[in-house]
């Protein structure tokens, strides 16, 4: 999308995005890239946090990720365009507005593929030394040896493979691999559960009770959201915003998928939850001092590690390969997810435009390409998992906050415009997600946050460059920048000073007032952002814009539809 309409035609034709997504396969797509590695470390991790009490955790997360959820599930049957979460700032915003959050969208969504590759190599390190334990930002973790980075290169290199001969092939395999990662994590639960409480051979309820039910308080039950890889593990459900391009009956499959997919996958994670509270051995506990130091053998495969330990080397060996499968499929995913990103900036036109071109299976190729480049890169600096989980979480968090706002701008200015899906509640709904966006990025912590902050700010350098270059370009639309500077900088500045000087880690004491902080920030930079917009007519004629390429894209059907 761009603002400007009558752009120069090229002699090539324009091979537009093909919907081969049906309802299961977009409600598996979702639940596919939900369930990667996070399911994988989280539980381990939101113990040694908060203890037993990061059972509330996975059920906040769940129900702040369904409000965010629930704002995209109306903007996209509106607008089923590939690249929806950032081309609906584009709508009311202009370009300023679209590449601040489209930049920052871009980069997390390009980290995935690389974490999920690293989170599969460390479970793996119990057969091929890809990884070992090393100290990476102060922490203790494992870390890719230069036979793990060679591996995650050519994984990489598979992911885009895949996605370069087109969706259909992407859905087809997804489908097999989400039934599969089902299956383990209900298999685990249950048989965790069914030993605990049933054997010896693992730990008892009273591990609920014996070193403490919140033993860092209950500020850790927080903290552990956004640092634990618990809201990390829900960000999969963006998946149906992302190909809202690329399904038939957008009007129905896509808040079934966004919904249901975090719905499903909320349930499971809080049961895993109890399901590994209860199985870690009382003699491990006793041996960590409790679960703020929790470790034990071979804990880099932790689920893993704990079926060993209770003697059940089948479930181990069944952990350690969907240890392979589930993050690689989260990884295919989420570089379909990128390509589609750094494609609808192209569309926007705030970044290259080649960015935007297709092959003839209607795959945007280069983005493709950028984004593989982008998951090498990021490799170097971040070869743990641990290092990347933050700030993940935190960039993409960040660009889901945009979502509310939208929809509450084009409620007010188009109050009658057909909505197949109209959430209830007027305000209310879309505050309370901006209001939870703007929480789970503070409970990151500074480390986090300034390391996202400087990306940021490469972003605003690179937009200076693409601008200077480009300036002399018909077809560059106009960058908007007072519209979207105006509720955009003040939120990026208000957001750093309370990181800064409300830190959790430093600043324990003003935790929870940071609750009551946030609400007014949000309340204030939510009213900014509504009443200050690109004029009626503008949006309107970027709507229509959007509107075009969604029945130009309906033109195209070639086919078939996957489940």
């Amino acid at each position: 999308m761009s603002s400007v309409t009558n752009q120069p035609k090229s002699s090539t034709p324009e091979v537009k995005l093909k919907r081969h997504v049906g309802p299961i396969g977009l409600l598996f797509a979702a639940i596919g890239s939900i369930i990667g590695s996070g399911w994988l470390f989280g539980a381990f991790h939101a113990s040694a946090i908060a203890g037993p009490a990061a059972i509330f955790s996975w059920l906040i997360a769940a129900g702040m990720i369904i409000l965010i959820g629930l704002c995209y599930a109306e903007l996209g049957p509106m607008f089923p365009i590939s690249g929806g979460v950032v081309r609906y700032p584009h709508l009311v915003w202009g370009s300023f507005g679209s590449y601040s959050l489209g930049f920052i969208t871009w980069i997390a969504s390009a980290a995935v593929p690389a974490i999920e590759v690293v989170g599969a190599l460390t479970y793996a390190t119990k057969f091929f030394p890809f990884t070992v334990k090393a100290t990476d930002n102060g922490v203790s973790a494992q870390v890719l040896t230069p036979l793990g980075i060679v591996v995650a290169i050519v994984l990489l290199a598979v992911f885009v493979v895949i996605n370069y001969y087109g969706v259909r092939l992407f859905a087809q395999v997804n489908n097999v691999l989400v039934w599969w990662k089902l299956f383990v994590i209900i298999l685990v639960i249950v048989v965790f559960l069914v030993m605990a409480l049933g054997t010896t051979t693992m730990g008892s309820p009273s591990n609920f009770t014996s070193h403490g039910f919140a033993p860092s308080g209950f500020a850790a039950v927080f903290v552990c959201i956004s640092t634990a890889g618990i809201t990390f593990s829900f960000l999969g459900f963006r998946q149906g915003i992302e190909l809202a391009g690329e399904t038939k009956n957008p009007k129905r499959n896509i808040p079934f998928a966004v919904i249901g997919s975090v719905a499903i996958c909320g349930v499971l994670y809080a049961l895993l939850q109890v399901a590994f509270t209860l199985a870690v051995p009382a003699s491990a506990l006793s041996h960590s001092g409790g679960w703020a130091g929790l470790a034990f053998n071979n804990d880099f495969g932790p689920l893993a590690a704990l079926a060993s330990i209770a003697g059940m080397t089948w479930l181990a060996y069944i952990l350690y390969f969907d240890a392979v499968i589930s993050p690689t499929d989260t990884g295919l995913i989420y570089t379909t997810i990128a390509s589609r990103v750094s494609y609808a900036m192209g569309r926007n036109g705030n970044a290259p435009r080649w960015l935007s071109t297709n092959n003839k299976f209607g795959v945007p190729y280069w983005s493709l390409i950028v984004t593989f480049a982008v998951g090498i890169v990021l490799l170097l600096p971040f070869p743990s998992w641990q290092s990347l989980v933050g700030f993940i979480t935190s960039a993409t968090v960040m660009s889901f906050g945009s979502g509310p706002l939208v929809l509450a701008v084009l409620r007010r200015k188009f109050p009658d415009r057909e909505r197949p899906f109209r959430l209830p509640g007027g305000d209310i709904i879309p505050f309370l997600a901006f209001y939870a966006a703007n929480m789970i990025m503070f409970w990151a912590g500074w480390d986090t946050n300034f390391k996202l902050l400087i990306t940021i700010l490469i972003g605003y350098v690179l937009l200076v460059i693409f601008q200077l270059v480009g300036r002399k370009k018909k077809d560059k639309p106009a960058l908007d920048f007072k519209i979207g500077a105006i509720w955009i900088l003040p939120w990026f500045i208000l957001f750093a000073l309370v990181s800064y000087f409300f830190d959790p880690a430093t600043h324990p004491a003003m935790f929870f007032w940071v609750f009551l902080i946030n609400l007014v920030i949000s309340a204030v930079i939510y009213y900014i952002a509504i009443k200050f917009t690109l004029p009626a007519a503008k949006i309107d004629e970027y709507i229509a814009e959007a509107e075009n390429e969604s029945e130009e894209e309906e033109e195209t059907l070639a086919g078939g539809t996957i489940a």
